[in-house]
């Protein structure tokens, strides 16, 4: 059996989760239209490229860009339980804290937890589930959004 291809695309994650990226992307355009687009970076995130990711920084070149082994990340279930964002202009991509953290506003409100409200690791770009981890994905366990 082949893996899965990793993916940018919301129809790869959780009805739930699809639903509140595609409102908080339109009422991020409409509300900040001079601002770079958001868009989709990561949704589903296959076994194989999650080590790759863990790898960096430990035993391979860069920086420590995630704390989660496989299977330890909302990426790697499918449907995905969590998503990554980044903002560019043309092929100009921009990772701005301040972009971030206006999306973020937008998407707590939408019942999302954002990884940059995290206090041991800041995933600016990574949103989520409210109070749901990787061993509730593994159990099985539906994510619920506030209402």
């Amino acid at each position: 059996m082949t893996e899965r291809q990793s993916s940018r695309n919301p129809k790869d994650l959780h009805p739930g989760l699809s639903e509140r990226w595609r409102l908080a992307q339109t009422e991020f355009t409409a509300a900040f239209p001079g601002s770079p687009k958001v868009f989709l970076t990561q949704t589903f995130r296959n076994h194989s490229d999650q080590a790759t990711d863990y790898a960096k920084g430990r035993t391979s070149p860069g920086k420590v860009v995630t704390n989660a082994k496989p299977g330890q990340s909302l990426h790697n279930y499918y449907p995905a339980l969590a998503f990554d964002i980044a903002f560019k202009v043309g092929n100009t991509l921009y990772w701005d804290v301040a972009l971030f953290r206006k999306f973020a506003t937008i998407a707590k409100k939408l019942g999302l937890e954002w990884g940059g409200d995290w206090k041991n690791f800041k995933d600016n770009p990574h949103f989520q589930p409210p109070k749901y981890s990787w061993q509730m994905a593994k159990a099985n366990v539906d994510p619920t959004f506030p209402p």
